[in-house]
């Protein structure tokens, strides 16, 4: 009996809108992909998917079409460069987790166990980063350097402080839901913002800068939910 070819759907990534019109980037890596897919006996059953992607975009679009496309069909995600995709957390994670069997031309023996690795390190890359940065701004405070304003020659630190500013928020916003559920519950029994305050300390539950709750963290975080 004859076995039918196996099914794959393509995603592609470019990194700017520039390349995505002009194709620069891309016809590589659909010849990659083209070529893994006829050695493999196999074939591409839809148009391709591909994301036009700039700075640090987390949102996926493109590739959570792709992987609603798999999961429909039974097909197989392939992508040409996982390298290139290594360090973002956020495609690796959604990968990991969608369900849908995956290859990639560049590192074809990776699975999800490999993902989930390359998802950890990337996301702990991302904290160092931001450790580095927030360390290096105190250091340079401490020495009495002006923070404000640019120096000719000298690095933009405003940049890294935006930066850090948008991770602390990402870091909060991620705590807050952690807790929630207990915020919600203590506020539902009727607690006053203080002995919702006493009730989580009492659980060690610490608020997202790791300290303990007070009748104010608990106003802000309830006011966030």
């Amino acid at each position: 009996m004859i076995q039918p070819a196996r099914k794959f759907v393509a995603y592609y990534r470019v990194s700017t809108a520039k390349q995505g019109q002009s194709g620069l980037g891309l016809e590589a890596q659909q010849e990659s992909v083209r070529r893994f897919v006829k050695d493999r006996g196999g074939r591409l059953i839809a148009p391709p998917f591909v994301e036009v992607e700039t700075g640090k975009r987390n949102d996926r679009p493109q590739l959570e079409q792709a992987l609603k496309r798999c999961r429909a069909t039974g097909a197989t995600l392939i992508v040409a460069k996982l390298d290139r995709l290594s360090r973002n957390a956020a495609f690796l994670l959604t990968l990991r987790d969608s369900g849908v069997d995956f290859v990639a031309v560049d590192l074809p023996e990776a699975n999800t166990m490999t993902v989930g690795v390359m998802a950890v390190v990337a996301q702990h890359e991302r904290e160092a980063i931001s450790k580095r940065t927030k360390e290096a701004l105190a250091a340079a405070k401490a020495r009495g350097t002006k923070l404000g304003g640019l120096r000719s020659g000298a690095p933009d630190i405003s940049k890294y402080q935006r930066q850090g500013v948008a991770a602390a928020q990402a870091k909060a916003a991620g705590r807050l839901q952690d807790v929630a559920d207990d915020l919600r519950g203590l506020r539902d029994e009727g607690l006053s913002l203080n002995a919702i305050a006493r009730a989580l300390n009492a659980r060690e539950i610490i608020t997202a800068r790791g300290g303990q709750w007070t009748a104010t963290a608990v106003r802000r975080a309830l006011a966030r939910l």
